[in-house]
């Protein structure tokens, strides 16, 4: 049977309740499941597994991991019992090569990864890896690693990033439904969207260079280094989608990226 070349898709992940909600958000996941060619496997690049160091998940059977705290008992209770693919990670690890990649038995899946995927394929049927952001590399270094993962896309591989655009819980209003994005939110993601339809590489991983509205968007990068990741695999000719859009509490961009 042909092999169908896969999408790379940066998803906003936001509010680890989206796991248990049905809204605009987890809905329009839902259809990205439906929409898109079903792939082999999926690789994650999570925000939330970011290590000093690259590793890669190569448990069969990864175990579903609740890294947050004071949400209700219900989303403690949710699994994503998804079976992992030792094989598809240590084909990662070659891939990446020089640069070392340790085997993980021990990580399994983050609410980054599972939050979503619990919507877009609910059946938790297909393998899904791991790989570590690596919390000692420049962003251009992690674009990188990024062109190095683009040939899974051809294998059937769906490469997946989990983090927010705008990612600020200082200013995040937690208590307000329907808040208005700050100024500064809507000028970030406006920006990065201009530069991601012309495929502007460089001013988005020089993106410190939007100034202060990088700063309170990105504070820390753990959240918008998958993005990076998944434009990195953008072959010549494609477009790039925004399948998901919107900014919750003010500060928190709900914006996917799809390529191809």
């Amino acid at each position: 049977m042909e092999t169908i070349i896969q999408p790379s898709i940066f998803f906003g992940h936001g509010n680890p309740m989206n796991a248990l909600s049905t809204n605009g958000y987890t809905k329009a996941w839902q259809r990205i499941g439906r929409d898109i060619p079903r792939p082999k496997a999926i690789l994650s690049i999570s925000a939330h597994w970011y290590v000093a160091g690259s590793r890669v998940t190569v448990s069969t059977s990864p175990k579903t991991i609740h890294d947050f705290g004071g949400f209700p008992p219900e989303l403690y209770r949710v699994q994503y019992p998804a079976p992992g693919d030792p094989i598809l990670a240590r084909h990662v690890q070659k891939l990446l090569a020089p640069q070392e990649v340790a085997f993980d038995g021990e990580w399994g899946l983050d609410h980054g990864t599972w939050s979503v995927l619990r919507h877009v394929y609910p059946h938790a049927d297909i393998p899904v890896i791991q790989l570590s952001i690596d919390a000692t590399l420049d962003a251009d270094v992690h674009f990188e690693i990024g062109k190095k993962l683009a040939p899974l896309r051809d294998e059937g591989i769906l490469i997946l990033g989990s983090g927010n655009l705008v990612h600020n819980l200082h200013t995040y209003k937690w208590e307000i439904n329907n808040m208005e994005p700050y100024d500064w939110a809507m000028r970030f993601e406006n920006s990065v969207k201009e530069k991601l339809i012309v495929s502007d590489y460089n001013s988005l991983i020089v993106y410190d260079a939007f100034g202060q509205d990088a700063r309170l968007s990105v504070p820390t990068p753990e959240h918008y280094l998958p993005l990076l990741y998944v434009i990195a695999t953008q072959q010549k000719g494609e477009r790039i989608r925004f399948p998901v859009e919107g900014i919750e509490g003010g500060s928190i961009s709900m914006l996917s990226v799809q390529v191809g």
